[in-house]
């Protein structure tokens, strides 16, 4: 994560829902048990959804980590496991429908190598995943009015790519 300047294209949700009914068709036992899905990006620049999103697609990152009141600041229940979403790119184009396999809430510190090797993102070590965060959770909670805590709670997110096909794990 590299700090980026604070855009977002709009996300074409008409093109997300065709994503997911098209996954939901070809996979509906595994569709039927998470009925919802939500329809996100990674980051909160249109530059770094993309570069978080090409990592996803190269097989790089199969993990994510997002502050729990960043949730609730959007309105949104926390994932659980099964659950799906659309990812999309800078642009808002819908791009995968990732599954939730793993979830955990931790602390800035509890955080290990293991979950930063699986974020996938600078060089994979556990210091670049805490400099890195360190400052897109300082830039984002300062952007709600607040100021960022390392005792913050933290979702920690595993998940699989499930569709398309040609990229699915």
């Amino acid at each position: 994560m590299t700090d980026q300047t604070t855009t977002l294209s709009p996300i074409d949700y008409s093109a997300a829902q065709r994503m997911w009914n098209e996954y939901a068709a070809a996979r509906p036992e595994a569709a039927a048990l998470c009925t919802e899905h939500t329809v996100e990006r990674f980051g909160d620049s249109d530059a770094l959804a993309d570069a978080l999103l090409l990592e996803v697609l190269h097989g790089t990152k199969r993990a994510t980590s997002e502050l729990a009141d960043e949730f609730t600041a959007r309105g949104d229940p926390l994932p659980r496991i099964g659950s799906h979403w659309v990812a999309c790119d800078g642009s808002g184009r819908p791009r995968a429908v990732l599954r939730t396999t793993e979830l955990r809430l931790a602390a800035f510190d509890a955080v290990d190598a293991a979950f930063a090797r699986d974020e996938g993102e600078d060089d994979l070590s556990l210091e670049s995943w805490r400099r890195e965060h360190r400052k897109y959770w300082i830039r984002g909670c300062a952007a709600r009015g607040r100021a960022w805590s390392e005792t913050d709670p933290i979702v920690l997110e595993r998940f699989a790519v499930v569709w398309p096909p040609e990229i699915a794990d």
